[in-house]
């Protein structure tokens, strides 16, 4: 018989590339992830894992038996959602992850729903870019999570994680008057492609998030599509502070609409055909579970009541 223990290692395996990346998620020593992936080929009766220079990676018996993992993990996780369906009320801890322009905007109203509704519940708030909700989520660090993904930078497909659908916005190109000395009073913006758009501000200094992550990404894309490389001279997650930055010249940035609501009033705000998509993302199986039930329910209401409900 199969461990389920071991195929979850076996899938992190899979997922993050080396013993080394598995035993830091799940709090495992490197020894102990090898010892008990090497019982999990006894048992199999078949190499699941070969040396590829200082690599392991996995053989074709191996990646089959990570798709029978997945299977079996989700029906598990579809197990404890209706156990916890059958008990009373809905209770205990759940650990909610978040991008960082979620918090201010999505989550406090979140929260209080949850709080009028479900007084038992003890939601626990951690900060987290997109890309790696999914390895909070499979090493359990999560029980669900607010993500976005871009135009530009579609999310990868995923069989470990589910996603419903939370918000669509547009995003906006900040700039302030005099942003670039070679455009004192402000290039004028004209046009409704990302080339007519974009493009006034190929030799500006350009903000963007921190490199690795989604927002960076979509940044450099956008405006490699525009048909130049941006200048990045600045990099910062918080969308305050690129808005704070354009204001005063010190480049031009992309903000998603719920950060424009307090901008500053010297930046400039165009929007661009381009936009984020918000989401609400869980294990897959664990869309009944009451909890996560409940928090999709309660973000759809915050949402709604800003009338940006994707």
């Amino acid at each position: 018989m199969l461990d389920v223990r071991r195929l979850h290692l076996l899938r992190e395996l899979d997922r993050r590339g080396t013993i080394a990346a598995v035993a830091e998620a799940l709090t495992f020593t490197a020894s102990a992830v090898s010892q008990q992936l090497g019982v999990l080929e006894r048992e199999a009766g078949v190499p699941l894992l070969e040396r590829s220079g200082r690599r392991v990676v996995l053989t074709p018996a191996g990646r089959t038996l990570v798709t029978h993992a997945d299977a079996v993990l989700e029906r598990l996780e579809l197990a404890v959602s209706e156990l916890a369906g059958a008990r009373e009320g809905i209770g205990g801890p759940l650990r909610i992850g978040t991008f960082p322009s979620g918090g201010p905007a999505i989550v406090p109203a979140t929260l209080a729903e949850l709080a009028q509704r479900h007084p038992a519940l003890e939601p626990m708030l951690q900060e987290i870019d997109s890309a790696r909700v999914s390895d909070g989520l499979r090493a359990g660090e999560l029980d669900v999570a607010l993500v976005h993904d871009y135009d530009f930078v579609p999310a990868s497909p995923d069989t470990t994680v589910d996603q419903v659908p939370l918000l669509e916005e547009p995003m906006y190109l900040a700039t302030g008057a005099t942003t670039d000395s070679a455009h004192a009073t402000g290039p004028a913006v004209r046009g409704d492609t990302l080339a007519e758009l974009l493009g006034p501000w190929a030799t500006t200094p350009w903000i963007t998030a921190r490199e690795g992550t989604t927002g960076h990404a979509m940044a450099v894309r956008a405006c490699q599509a525009a048909g130049f490389q941006p200048r990045i001279r600045h990099q910062v997650n918080d969308f305050r502070t690129v808005l704070a930055l354009a204001a005063i010249g010190q480049g031009a940035g992309f903000v998603p609409e719920m950060a424009t609501a307090h901008a500053p009033e010297d930046v400039i705000l165009t929007r661009l055909p381009l936009f984020r998509r918000s989401k609400v993302a869980f294990r897959a199986g664990s869309g009944t579970h009451p909890a996560i039930a409940a928090f999709v329910a309660a973000a759809r209401t915050a949402v709604g009541a800003t009338g940006r409900a994707g």
